[in-house]
C-alpha cells in the first residue's frame, strides 16, 4: 500500500528534477548561442527576442487550447498592470544580459546570477518584512564584502552584475505579487505582448535607417534569430513544471547550475581574464551562496514552489 502510494510522488519528484535541471542547463549554455549571431546590438537582439517569443507563445497557447484562459487575464486590470511592470523589468534584464555577452562580460553576467538569490533575500527583508536567520545575515555580509572587493579590483562598481541581480530580483518580486493569476505560459505571453509594440517600432526604425541586421540577413541567420523565441519560452515552461513538483530548497539549489556553467564558459570558451581580486570576489560570493544553500537545507520547505520566474 505504502509503496504504491509513494510511487507517484517519486515519479513527480523525478520529473521535476529533470525539468528543473533541463531549464537551468539551457540557461547555462545560452552564452554559446550568442557566438553564432551576426553583428547585432543588445537592444535590437532583445527586440527580436520579444517578437519571436510572442509568436512562439501564441502558437503554444493555440496548441494547448489556453487561448480563452489567456484572454480572460485581460479582465483583471491589477494583474495586467503588474505584468506590465514585470515586462519592463525583464526587458531590462534581457538587455543587460545580451550586452554582457555581446561585449565579452560573461563572467560579470554569471556573477549577477550568483548574487541574485542574495538580492531576493534583501528584497524580502525590505519589501516583505521577512525575518532572516543567522546564516542569511552572514551570507549578506559576505556578499557585501565581495561587491566591495570586486569594485576595488575592477576600479568601478560591477554594474552589469548588480543590474542583472536587481532587475531579476524585482521581476521575481512582482511575479510573486501576481500569484497564480492565469498560467505561466499566459503570463509570459502577456509580458511579451505588452513589449511587442515598442519592439516593432524600434525594429522598424533600425530598418528605415539601414542599420538593422535584417537588411542583409540570409535564411540560416533569420532562423537563428527566430530560435530566440524558443530558447526564451522553453526553459521558462520547464521551470514552471519543476516549481510545481519540487520543494523550494531543491529548486533553490538547482538555480546555481546556470551561473556555474556561465562562469566556466566565460573562462574556457570566451577566454575572459580572472585577476587575483576577481578570484577573491567570486570566492566570497560562492561562500555566501553556500551559506544560503545550507540555510535552505536546514529549513526545507515542502510543497509547490513559487510561480516561475525568468532568467536570460
Amino acid at each position: 500500500m505504502s509503496s504504491g502510494s509513494n510511487k507517484p510522488v517519486r515519479s513527480e519528484h523525478s520529473l521535476g528534477l529533470i525539468q528543473g535541471t533541463a531549464a537551468y542547463l539551457i540557461w547555462g549554455l545560452l552564452p554559446l548561442y550568442f557566438l553564432f549571431l551576426p553583428q547585432i546590438s543588445a537592444f535590437e537582439f532583445v527586440a527580436v527576442r520579444i517578437v519571436f517569443s510572442l509568436i512562439f507563445c501564441m502558437l503554444l497557447l493555440l496548441a494547448t487550447k489556453q487561448i480563452r484562459l489567456f484572454i480572460s487575464m485581460f479582465r483583471d486590470g491589477k494583474t495586467v498592470g503588474r505584468l506590465g511592470l514585470a515586462s519592463v523589468l525583464i526587458a531590462v534584464n534581457w538587455t543587460l544580459y545580451a550586452f554582457a555577452i555581446l561585449t565579452g562580460h560573461v563572467l560579470e553576467a554569471s556573477l549577477g546570477y550568483f548574487i541574485n538569490p542574495i538580492v531576493a533575500i534583501v528584497l524580502g527583508v525590505i519589501v516583505l518584512k521577512e525575518k532572516l536567520s543567522r546564516l542569511q545575515w552572514l551570507s549578506l555580509a559576505v556578499a557585501a564584502l565581495a561587491v566591495i572587493v570586486l569594485t576595488v579590483g575592477l576600479g568601478r562598481v560591477p554594474w552589469i552584475s548588480l543590474g542583472l541581480a536587481f532587475s531579476f530580483g524585482f521581476y521575481g518580486l512582482v511575479k510573486n505579487q501576481v500569484g497564480k493569476s492565469g498560467t505561466a505560459l499566459g503570463a509570459l505571453t502577456m509580458e511579451t505582448l505588452l513589449l511587442t509594440p515598442l519592439s516593432l517600432i524600434f525594429l522598424g526604425w533600425t530598418m528605415f535607417h539601414g542599420t538593422s541586421v535584417f537588411t542583409s540577413v540570409d535564411v540560416p541567420t533569420f532562423a537563428l534569430l527566430a530560435i530566440s523565441g524558443i530558447i526564451t519560452a522553453v526553459p521558462l515552461l520547464l521551470f514552471g513544471g519543476a516549481a510545481r513538483r519540487l520543494p523550494l530548497s531543491t529548486l533553490g539549489s538547482l538555480q546555481f547550475l546556470a551561473p556555474i556553467m556561465q562562469f566556466i564558459l566565460g573562462l574556457l570558451v570566451f577566454g575572459e581574464s580572472m585577476p587575483a581580486e576577481r578570484w577573491i570576489g567570486f570566492a566570497l560570493v560562492w561562500v555566501a551562496v553556500v551559506l544560503i544553500v545550507l540555510d535552505m537545507v536546514r529549513t526545507p520547505r515542502v510543497g509547490p514552489g513559487p510561480e516561475p520566474k525568468k532568467v536570460s
